[in-house]
């Protein structure tokens, strides 16, 4: 049975600690299917986009994306459920793209990050088959996001101007019209 899991939110240890590596063998246990499933109810309660393990205390590398239909990032192109055990992520050339970001661990906050535009992400899936995918745009963003979580990073840590943090009611209020209008010139001419 998979239950909601609390989300560890901005100040708490954890967040700041680098996730160890799985052994492929620990995918078949109880605890990490569990687990695995445990993130994927946990992110979809919540609306997230992705849950890193660490984000409610689990101190491994696995993390779930998945993006359908989700009312907090409409503009967001669709990703099937995606479970990343030991993600490696490699920048693909020097293409960056400002990325206005949220998290469950900051809750109503958001703010501009820069992240690469087309990488490579090397991991395991649950079933601790290899893939070797190529991420582009906002995908690849959400990405990016997931995967600093294991390595202790938030995206507080990538904001450049601080002016740019705002409450989610601000960010709908003041920011958010000129925004997606960006973000979707953007998606159109790059595509996920």
């Amino acid at each position: 049975m998979t239950v909601k899991r609390e989300i560890l939110t901005v100040g708490h240890p954890l967040l700041r600690e680098r996730a160890r590596e799985v052994d492929p063998d620990e995918l078949a246990s109880k605890e990490i299917r569990a687990l695995i499933d445990d993130l994927v109810d946990t992110m979809r309660a919540a609306n997230g986009a992705g849950l890193a393990a660490t984000q409610v205390g689990e101190m491994v590398r696995i993390a779930v994306i998945e993006v359908d239909h989700n009312p907090r990032y409409p503009y967001k192109p669709k990703i099937p459920l995606t479970v990343v055990v030991n993600p490696v992520i490699e920048p693909l050339d020097d293409e960056l793209v400002e990325i206005n970001e949220g998290c469950l661990s900051v809750p109503n906050l958001r703010g501009n990050v820069m992240r690469h535009v087309n990488v490579r992400v090397r991991h395991l899936d649950r079933e601790g088959t290899a893939h070797d995918d190529v991420r582009r745009g906002l995908t690849a963003g959400t990405f990016q996001h997931e995967c600093d979580h294991l390595d202790g990073r938030l995206f507080l840590d990538r904001v450049e101007d601080t002016t740019t943090l705002a409450t989610w009611e601000q960010f709908e209020r003041f920011h958010r019209k000129a925004f997606v209008e960006r973000i979707t010139a953007f998606v159109e001419r790059v595509g996920s």
